[in-house]
């Protein structure tokens, strides 16, 4: 490999995992404009692991905007990153697929901000599919695996400060 395609496949490789942090920070945000344009034309999200919907990016945005209403605090944190890339038409480098681990405390927006704690806590895998176009690498596919989750325990007692 030659060095300039070293420093292509770097600046790629960049780009991509800069991508994948913008769309953690979409979700976490509820900037739904800025998940939307996050996709290809044709992208398409599955959250149904999770409890959600499949769909194309602008369905899944909306699905997104009204259930995460419920959550006053999201922060998703997107780790262990695998970034491989592949080819398309015969052109190296024009597609990449992404595997990502999460860890994604939240907290109820009935909570009122008493406490900063999450109250629900969930951790999974994504799987990213991504396509380099004349506006940059773009999501074309999003795939949520749910593998576990922790909700809050209600009948146990408040601890004293």
């Amino acid at each position: 490999m030659t060095q300039r395609v070293e420093l292509a496949t770097l600046r790629d490789r960049l780009t991509v995992d800069s991508l994948i942090s913008d769309y953690a920070g979409a979700v976490d945000d509820g900037d739904w404009a800025a998940y939307r344009r996050l996709f290809t034309p044709d992208g398409r999200a599955d959250y149904r692991s999770a409890g959600g919907i499949e769909g194309d990016a602008g369905k899944v945005a909306a699905w997104l905007a009204e259930s995460m209403r419920m959550f006053s605090m999201r922060q998703h944190l997107i780790v262990n990153r695998r970034v491989s890339f592949g080819v398309l038409e015969q052109d190296t480098g024009d597609t990449a697929r992404v595997r990502a681990d999460y860890v994604n405390p939240m907290r109820f927006a009935e909570d009122g901000g008493a406490s900063s704690a999450p109250d629900f806590v969930c951790g999974g895998r994504y799987a990213f599919g991504l396509l380099r176009t004349d506006d940059g690498w773009r999501l074309r596919e999003v795939v949520v695996q749910e593998k576990w989750r922790r909700l809050p325990d209600r009948t146990a007692p408040a601890v004293a400060d």
